[in-house]
């Protein structure tokens, strides 16, 4: 009798693979053709994003080399979003503060007034000892991103 209950056992699988083979094999060619319209819409919405930003580029460029303003010394600088690949979250690194503040040419002291935080704390962050709080992480970024001479009339604007 054992050996009645393992053959139809066997055969009762058998069929079920037979019965599901069709079913697995249309959902793996919609999985495919799905995929694809994924890949398809990614690269459109690339070519949009680099369209996009030569239009902006475009319009932020001055129509004639004279007619560029200074900026008043009172004016508080734009915050400049981090560059980063679209749809990618930028993180805050200990190796980003170091070269962005190379990049300034800063003391841990001038980092420390651009960030509003102590030489303390970007000593540790630079070493690895301690990260900002995730709330100030967004400021401090935009602030990194600043050109030098931004970050130095932000720097004179807090004395």
């Amino acid at each position: 009798m054992t050996t009645f209950a393992e053959t139809l056992k066997k055969e009762i699988a058998r069929v079920a693979r037979k019965e599901l083979r069709e079913e697995i094999t249309a959902l793996r060619k919609l999985g495919a053709t799905q995929r694809a319209d994924i890949s398809a819409l990614k690269k459109e919405v690339n070519s949009l994003q680099s369209s996009l930003n030569r239009l902006e580029k475009i319009r932020a460029a001055p129509s004639s080399p004279g007619s560029m303003a200074k900026p008043s010394p009172t004016a508080k600088p734009t915050p400049v979003t981090p560059r980063g690949k679209p749809g990618r979250k930028v993180t805050f690194t200990a190796e980003r503060l170091k070269a962005q503040r190379a990049r300034l040419g800063f003391t841990q002291e001038q980092m420390a007034q651009l960030l509003g935080v102590s030489g303390l704390s970007i000593w540790k962050w630079e070493t690895g000892g301690a990260v900002p709080r995730a709330s100030r992480v967004p400021q401090i970024l935009d602030r990194l991103a600043m050109s030098k001479r931004d970050a130095l009339a932000l720097i004179s604007q807090s004395a």
